[in-house]
């Protein structure tokens, strides 16, 4: 039973790897806001989740099926759709339940699983127990004005918590700074940041074994805070651009993985991105929405 959730794991994690280089690729495109880029990052996200897709003609998966991977019917729906499992590893005879061509696939997917599940669990545990050090955190601060807490025991501006997240700033922090600090919380609490970090984490933790998930874990907790880089530089005027970068290179601090930082991630690129930005016209919103869609059918949808 372990063994065949392993496998199934697996194959999603292949998945994942695949439709993830895409995104690589797109995300090297400056004209994409990382806002966008975030919502891409999606795809290979839902991959590790979701084992079972829609078909799709015209899908990147399909493409593969042709040469090497194929695909396992779940349930056979109207209109020539069907709703399948991507089988890239192609070790069995049959699925449900799992038959494997020869003992030796049955007996290394069984020791694989062991160690899978042994491994994803303590890394589960051990992001709980960050993540209660970051309650401890929460716990002393201090109400200073406008929704904002203060503490000694933090080095830079964050959000801490996900049910009910609280700005926390350091106290030898600049009131000249703290509205740029406050803009860029509130863009983390507004996004539901934290939720998606101890999400993606997690979800990383079920698929360590695969280096490409541990890439794009660390690439999304960048896009994110540029994300919210451009919520703030969307609502400020151009000669604001330069007051908000020296705030961010003044707090500029590693912090807690579960705390979305105002300082966090590369400096050097947030900086760059904060003095290059330019707002979205009517148009762009337009061809970038659709380019998302189209990426979603051809990433998302299984061979037919």
């Amino acid at each position: 039973m372990l063994g065949d959730l392993f496998y199934w794991i697996f194959n999603m994690s292949i998945a994942a790897l695949i439709c993830g280089v895409p995104v690589l690729l797109l995300r090297l495109v400056k004209r994409i806001p990382r806002r966008a880029v975030c919502i891409l990052w999606l795809i290979p996200y839902l991959r590790m989740c979701i084992p079972v897709w829609l078909t799709g003609r015209y899908g990147l998966m399909t493409l593969l099926s042709r040469f090497t991977t194929k695909s396992v019917t779940a349930h056979e729906l109207a209109h020539g759709l069907s709703a399948t499992y991507m089988n890239h590893v192609m070790a069995a005879n049959t699925y449900f339940p799992i038959t494997y061509k020869v003992d030796l696939f049955e007996n290394l997917f069984g020791a694989a699983s062991v160690i899978w599940l042994t491994v994803a669990l303590a890394l589960i545990l051990t992001f709980a127990i960050i993540y209660i050090s970051t309650l401890r955190e929460m716990r002393d601060a201090q109400p200073y004005k406008d929704g904002v807490y203060i503490s000694d025991k933090i080095r830079t501006p964050a959000v801490y918590g996900i049910l009910k997240p609280k700005i926390i700033i350091p106290y030898r922090m600049k009131d000249g700074n703290l509205r740029y600090v406050i803009l860029h919380e509130r863009a983390h609490i507004r996004r539901m940041d934290n939720l998606f970090r101890l999400l993606a984490f997690t979800v990383t933790a079920a698929h360590w074994f695969n280096p490409m998930c541990w890439l794009f874990l660390k690439l999304l907790l960048t896009d994110m805070e540029i994300a919210c880089d451009e919520s703030v530089l969307a609502r400020c005027g151009t000669e604001e651009k330069k007051r908000y970068a020296h705030a961010l290179l003044s707090s500029a601090e590693k912090t807690n993985v579960f705390a979305s930082a105002f300082g966090g991630a590369k400096i050097r690129m947030r900086i760059e991105n904060i003095l290059s930005y330019k707002k979205l016209s009517a148009l762009s919103v337009i061809a970038i929405t659709v380019l998302i869609a189209v990426a979603a059918y051809i990433l998302l949808t299984n061979a037919v």
